[in-house]
């Protein structure tokens, strides 16, 4: 028995390590050591050391006092590594593009990662003078509609068991009730499309469909527009876009082989 205990303190160290880099990923400013154990609960003495080595490897970098920490340049050439090796990305770019000239609005194609969506290319509407890209980024599926219509294809129980008990809100608009969320999703699943107005981000209402090329579906791409644009006729229109272009996706990446 002994002699296991340097394999788990190993595995311990490799999973301390990855939550750091999650913590630091997740937060929109640099975290001094302090800050990484009131998140994670670790020892002082074992964040000092697992930090000092990442930053050694460039993995994370520090601030100009040396005491805050945020991720490196090396956490990019993972993401960027993820991100050029997926075989679906090329066919969703193709598609994307012709998705935001035919509606004229922003355009996403996430990956629901548990709980999460994550943001794996964009294309800004090109009137948006403020465009700033979400790829790499990782929200709640229960408040943005990418991650509804992909928590849709799952029965009410796996999302259940999928989603945290406490249901973050990032406005007012943002549904927390798992009641009404699970209300919401059988309307996805009834009209193949889940739409959601100011739950993720206030002024933004955005449109999103599966793209059924794995079953349950993984991926989903969306339309983001004004709130103000979203009225019933322009919700009708760019739904039938999204819907067509969805499918369009699925059966060009079903015909390639790609699962």
């Amino acid at each position: 028995m002994p002699e296991a205990t340097p394999d788990v303190a190993t595995v311990k160290s490799a999973e301390r390590t990855v939550r750091i880099l999650e913590a630091l990923a997740s937060s929109s400013e640099k975290l001094t050591v302090s800050e990484l154990q009131e998140r994670l609960g670790y020892p002082r003495s074992s964040l000092h050391a697992l930090v000092r080595t990442l930053r050694e490897l460039k993995w994370v970098e520090a601030d100009d006092s040396g005491s805050a920490f945020g991720v490196g340049p090396h956490a990019l050439l993972s993401g960027t590594a993820y991100l050029d090796r997926d075989p679906a990305l090329p066919y969703a770019h193709a598609v994307m593009e012709d998705l935001r000239e035919e509606t004229g609005y922003t355009v996403h194609f996430a990956r629901r990662d548990d709980a999460y969506v994550l943001y794996l290319a964009s294309r800004e509407a090109r009137d948006n003078v403020r465009a700033i890209s979400r790829v790499g980024r990782r929200l709640p599926a229960h408040l943005t509609a990418l991650g509804q219509a992909l928590l849709a294809d799952l029965t009410t129980e796996e999302v259940d068991s999928v989603l945290p008990a406490h249901l973050e809100a990032f406005t007012p608009n943002t549904v927390t009730d798992r009641t009404e969320l699970y209300a919401e999703l059988a309307r996805v699943r009834d009209r193949g499309w889940a739409l959601e107005r100011e739950q993720g981000t206030a002024g933004v209402a955005c449109l999103s469909a599966p793209v059924h090329y794995r079953i349950p579906a993984s991926d989903a791409i969306s339309c983001s527009m004004p709130v103000a644009a979203a009225t019933e006729l322009e919700t009708a229109r760019v739904a039938r876009a999204v819907v067509a272009h969805a499918t369009a996706l699925a059966n060009t990446l079903r015909r390639h082989g790609i699962r």
